[in-house]
């Protein structure tokens, strides 16, 4: 019962690996070749001493001096067969350590994008980049070298055990007490490197979300002239990520120094007594020959089985960190039996309560009942926090609510596949995103399989055409990460022209002419008034001319619908309404 007692932690120091069975699956038969390869490259090494030990003893004998060229040349044939074998697993290994590595890098991001918002509202994207590089990195290092060579050095090792038992029972015994002692700095290291392992990659990857942060606010930071104190915090994070890894290194490298001590130490024991049998006479020169060889093979195997364990760990904790990101469920969820979508009816919210899952105390939305005809053009007002940014989010379903539901056509969306629930919804956010890529690219965002022309179209009627026609490449012009060669109003254009090519149902439109100038405001506000033809429209507004051309307003404050009607209705009959129009709309009613 004693002897199993270490077995258990050592397999679930290495369970975690367990989770990469189904990638390599896919690629069983490449695999079970490695193997095979992995298998005759060790048979192969193992039969060497066995051949040095026929050419010392025979070959150079004077009764056997004409057979001694066929002894060299068997010398030579197993050296081929060795070199063959190690070529084809160093090949198929590193094949399936690239390709393995690809397929969790792409199932991890395929599944990180289609987690909804609320998962990034408490992990930061730099530590998933962290794992799709980093962590996949060591996964690749595992699987293309670490695992075969560990494979490969098991087998010697027990296949040179065997050998020396073969070769000389009483120089073995020597050997296996030895060894025990090796086991012990293995124990004992091992749960250590694996901790500190895992630390490392997690320091790593709050440097990578802290720069990460900082790099996508470079104005701001400059604006405050906060540089020099960005790059001390990250230099301490960095120093902070050194400090483990150095942790990681000297217990690895404690480990490394104690087996070579070990080993050397017990070979050289072991190899005196043997030369005093050979003095002796009772042991054989070919025969020491081959002991020596597979005391070395025995040794390096055992050397590079320590060395491997150390990656073997930094793997698993990597690939613990991976599963556990692929495992996690999106807690906006796609339904078993999803409707099919109706294609025109009224969008309705029935005392709709939400509150973001990292503030739990503080309701966003709180028994909200509205409802929207086909065709209805609705302008939601009031201050910043009533929840008007909250409920398109809701209505995307990027979060769905705590209580209450929304239906499109008597549907409740939650019942609608997510993929058409989207579809059936264009928006224009008042942070408009633009992509690293061309002004054509961008555009056609809104509906990858649309022509050019179409995208052209669109652009028109965003009022986008002739600023986008002016650019050094025309609609091939390279906009820059984020879209910074672009101005805010050319951005929001942008955006637009991308909602008006997708052509759907609804539009929801958050402050979408707010970053625009007088001349471009009323080009996209004439743009965005036939967009909205026959469409459900909801947009949030602070600008006059948005709030008055809206067949309803709808007025939030602290969650809550406080008020509804036209704007000459709500002037007279809310407070709330009156003192917006007053602060918020005065800029526009100057302009109008």
């Amino acid at each position: 019962m004693s002897s199993a007692t270490p077995a258990r932690p050592l397999l679930q120091r290495i369970s975690p690996l367990l989770g990469l069975l189904p990638f390599l699956r896919t690629y069983r038969r490449r695999a079970w070749l490695a193997l095979l390869a992995l298998t005759v490259a060790a048979v192969s090494t193992l039969v060497l001493p066995m051949a040095f030990r026929v050419l010392i003893d025979q070959g150079f004998s004077s009764r056997n001096a004409g057979h001694i060229n066929q002894y060299f040349l068997m010398l030579f044939g197993v050296a081929v067969v060795l070199a063959l074998a190690t070529a084809g697993r160093f090949y198929l290994v590193s094949w399936l350590g690239e390709r393995v590595t690809a397929d969790v890098r792409s199932a991890v991001y395929r599944h990180v994008i289609s987690m909804s918002p609320q998962y990034f509202e408490t992990t930061q994207t730099g530590e998933v980049l962290s794992r799709l590089t980093t962590d996949t990195t060591l996964v690749q290092t595992v699987i293309g070298t670490s695992l075969s060579m560990g494979l490969r050095n098991v087998l010697l090792m027990l296949g040179g055990l065997v050998m020396l038992a073969m070769t000389s029972p009483s120089l073995t015994g020597y050997i296996l007490v030895t060894l025990l002692l090796v086991v012990l700095p293995i124990v004992l290291f091992g749960r250590r490197v694996r901790a500190l392992s895992k630390s490392s990659q997690d320091r790593i990857a709050d440097s990578s979300a802290m720069a990460g942060e900082v790099l996508n606010a470079i104005p701001t930071v400059q604006a405050f002239n906060q540089q020099a104190a960005e790059a001390s915090r990250f230099v301490g994070s960095v120093e902070l990520s050194f400090a483990t890894a150095l942790a990681r290194i000297r217990a690895r490298s404690l480990l490394t120094v104690a087996v070579i001590m070990l080993i050397f130490g017990a070979i050289v024991f072991v190899l005196w007594l043997g030369a005093q049998q050979v003095l002796a006479g009772q042991m054989s020169g070919g025969l020491l020959a081959q002991f020596i060889l597979y005391a070395v093979v025995t040794a390096g195997a055992i050397g590079a089985v320590a060395e491997v364990w150390g990656d073997v760990q930094r793997a698993a904790g990597a690939t613990e960190r991976l599963m556990e990101l692929l495992q996690l469920a999106s807690p906006v969820t796609e339904p078993a039996q999803p409707h099919a979508l109706p294609t025109a009816g009224r969008l309705r919210l029935q005392q709709v309560s939400f509150a973001y899952p990292s503030r739990p105390e503080q309701p966003s939305l709180s028994q909200i009942d509205l409802e929207l005809a086909p065709g209805e053009h609705v302008a939601l007002v009031g201050p910043s926090g009533a929840g008007k940014s909250t409920l398109f989010q809701l209505l995307l379903r990027f979060y769905d609510p705590q209580q209450g539901q929304i239906s499109l056509g008597g549907i409740d969306i939650r019942q609608l596949a997510l993929a058409d629930l989207r579809q059936h919804i264009g928006v224009v956010l008042q942070d408009s995103v633009i992509f690293g890529s061309s002004a054509l690219e961008n555009i056609r965002y809104g509906r990858p399989d649309a022509s050019d022309e179409e995208v052209y179209a669109a652009a028109r009627a965003a009022a986008a055409h002739d600023f986008i026609q002016a650019l050094p490449q025309g609609y091939a012009t390279y906009l820059g990460e984020r879209g910074v060669r672009l101005s805010g109003g050319q951005r929001q254009r942008i955006a637009i022209a991308r909602a008006i090519l997708k052509n759907p149902p609804i539009l929801l439109l958050d402050e979408a002419t707010s970053a625009l100038d007088a001349e471009s405001e009323q080009l996209v506000q004439e743009a965005l008034e036939r967009a909205a033809a026959n469409r459900t429209t909801l947009v949030i507004a602070h600008r006059l001319a948005t709030v008055k051309e809206a067949d309803r307003i709808v007025v939030l404050e602290g969650g809550r619908i406080v008020a509804q009607g036209r704007h000459e209705e709500l002037l007279h009959s809310s407070p709330l309404y009156a003192r917006l129009a007053a602060l918020q709309f005065a800029a526009g009613s100057a302009g109008a």
